[in-house]
């Protein structure tokens, strides 16, 4: 899974492309805990290219926003399709997140 990122200021945009699923998800979890040592701890994650998201990319998704949020940092998703979208209703876990159209407004989100 390629993950691109960059910073808009003290927000950093996470990009992963393909399916956020078993060993990609696992991936995805180390280079966020990765980036977190080195940051403000605002982080989105542009969901444009994930396909599909699998029980396992859920609980990256989730453990880190719980992680992030007991220190006073934050996570937000953009970009979301709708099959991503609709997993995160399924689940009940579409709640737990701050969700944008794009990149765009999800970093303004924090100021």
């Amino acid at each position: 899974m390629e993950i691109a990122e960059q910073r808009q200021g003290a927000v950093t945009v996470l990009k992963p492309q393909g399916p956020l699923c078993g060993p990609d998800a696992e991936q995805f979890l180390h280079r966020i805990n990765e980036v977190m040592g080195r940051s403000l701890g605002r982080f989105v994650v542009d969901c444009a290219a994930i396909a599909w998201v699998d029980s396992r990319g859920l609980e990256v998704l989730k453990e880190t926003t719980e992680q992030l949020s007991s220190g006073g940092q934050a996570l937000r998703l953009c970009g979301c399709n709708e099959t991503v979208r609709e997993v995160l209703e399924m689940t009940d876990l579409s709640t737990r997140f701050e969700h944008y159209q794009d990149v765009g407004t999800a970093v303004r989100s924090f100021l």
